[in-house]
């Protein structure tokens, strides 16, 4: 009996195993792909990768840093926002940088209050009191004067009438006052004269350099502030209320380097492609005015004629779409820019990565 099991399972075994293999020998149905891949549109065309990027006459998109160092006080813009030229876009706190400028603000006022003063000499009230000094001054060189004819005639009839020290004392008197009245008149000219020429060329200096300080801390604080340098529209924002930037940019958590605290594209329609051409098939590029190209987009069927723009001749180094600043491979890659209008109903952002066939009529 136990010898029929075991033969019963055996001879069971046998049989799943065969089925099992006759399962696995039927080939299975491949599925259909999600996308056909980009195919080959012309005879001879060269393959290359594409960025897609807002479309400048020069340039990529616009990268906007901070001139100054500081924390993000406020935000005015938020992704995808169209902006004109002008429009504040982030401002970044400027407590101290304001305080300075107040601060030299006053120094110059202050700076043009006084050669207004040195200007406006001679005040009229200081030259009425030199005049009055003269005039006193005059009063009492006369009186001296005649106090002195009056004791030389009397000592000149009688000279016992006089005593020889009255007589010296009113002529040293009338010396005295002659001399008061010498000084207070040239005090009267110097009042009168108004400020010394070169005080005034000095205070202006004084004003001028002050004012200058004033323009420049002036235009320092300006730029606390970052403003939109042309109408566009904004792609990326990469700081937020609090954080702390640089002119080397924002830090980003994500990929713990620096870069741009916002980025900016075109407002027009049109949007541009970078295609980075292999260096060993830039010798089968067409003639620039035979070149023609289309984009296909990555996971789609969806082809789109591109429009030939410029070369930019510079062969460098492919680290535009590895973003590794240093390859242990050289490859290297010329730029070509194309421009395309976008198709209702496809949506193409900047940045994108695309495939793109380059031929010739």
């Amino acid at each position: 009996m136990r010898n029929k099991i075991i033969f019963g399972l055996v001879f069971l075994g046998i049989v799943v195993a065969l089925y099992s293999a006759h399962l696995y020998a039927v080939p299975s149905k491949p599925l259909p792909p999600v996308f056909n891949p980009a195919p080959d549109p012309y005879a001879k065309g060269i393959y290359a990768n594409g960025i897609v990027e807002s479309y400048q006459t020069q340039g990529e998109n616009i990268n906007l840093y901070p001139e100054v160092s500081g924390t993000i006080a406020k935000v005015f813009v938020a992704e995808g926002q169209t902006v004109t030229q002008g429009t504040p876009l982030i401002a970044i706190d400027d407590s101290i940088q304001r305080a300075t400028t107040e601060q030299q603000k006053s120094q110059a006022e202050a700076a043009r209050a006084l050669l207004d003063e040195l200007k406006a000499q001679p005040r009229k009230e200081n030259l009425e009191v030199a005049r009055a000094q003269v005039d006193m001054a005059t009063a009492s060189l006369k009186s001296a004067n005649d106090t002195l004819a009056k004791q030389q005639r009397s000592y000149d009839i009688a000279p016992e009438s006089v005593s020889r020290d009255q007589l010296d004392n009113a002529v040293n008197a009338a010396k005295v006052a002659k001399a008061n009245l010498d000084v207070v008149t040239r005090q009267y000219d110097l009042t009168k004269a108004g400020a010394w020429v070169y005080d005034i060329k000095n205070q202006e200096r004084q004003e001028e350099a002050l004012s200058k300080a004033y323009a420049a801390s002036t235009a320092l604080l300006a730029k606390y502030t970052i403003k939109a340098p042309v109408d566009g529209v904004v792609l990326s924002v990469a700081g937020t209320a609090g954080s702390y930037v640089s002119p080397q940019g924002a830090y980003d958590s994500y990929t713990q380097a620096l870069g741009p605290v916002l980025v900016m594209g075109s407002s027009k329609g049109t949007l541009g492609v970078r295609v980075y051409v292999d260096e060993i098939l830039i010798p089968r590029l067409p003639p620039r005015d035979k070149m023609k190209a289309q984009m296909f987009i990555r996971g789609t069927n969806t082809k789109i004629p591109l429009e030939f723009v410029r070369v930019q001749p510079y062969v460098s180094p492919k680290i535009e779409l590895s973003n590794q600043r240093q390859e242990k491979v050289d490859v290297r890659v010329l730029p070509v820019i194309f421009r395309f209008t976008p198709i209702p109903g496809v949506e193409v952002f900047p940045g994108e990565l695309v495939d793109v066939y380059i031929g010739q009529d």
